[in-house]
């Protein structure tokens, strides 16, 4: 059974700098709605809270032997935790293959945070426009 774990933003902007690849060697979901807006972390998958259990099977499939998965929504206090409670329990589930090897985190402080700190790194986040954030 696995756990999820906290990432911090420090930790994230490590791997997204790093020669690691998304969709191979990581994947940040995005799971912020009309908040998604404005700004993300470069290279992240926006899975809408909204649409997320309809899509989360899609996305396990797509995930199948990436290493880390990681969550986050404005804050990672609601959507983000939930989105990857819920994408936890459906791959452990299904038994997808590497699933034992996967870990799921979520975002400490979520994309505000990460936004806060880094928005003026292109590397780490894109699309940024101020005026269209929802603070």
């Amino acid at each position: 059974m696995s756990s999820i774990e906290r990432i911090t933003g420090a930790e994230l902007a490590e791997i997204v700098k790093s020669d690691q690849k998304p969709w191979k060697d990581y994947l940040v979901v995005d799971v912020r709605d009309g908040d998604y807006r404005g700004g993300n972390i470069k290279g992240s998958y926006n899975l809408p809270s909204m649409k997320f259990k309809s899509g989360v099977d899609d996305l396990i499939s797509k995930t199948n032997g990436v290493p880390k998965v990681i969550f986050h929504c404005k804050f990672s206090q609601e959507r983000g935790p939930v989105a990857a409670g819920i994408y936890d329990a459906r791959r452990i589930l299904q038994e997808t293959d590497g699933y034992r090897d996967q870990q799921v985190y979520v975002l400490q402080g979520g994309f505000n945070t990460f936004a806060t700190t880094y928005k003026d790194d292109p590397l780490l986040v894109e699309n940024w426009d101020e005026n269209a954030v929802i603070w």
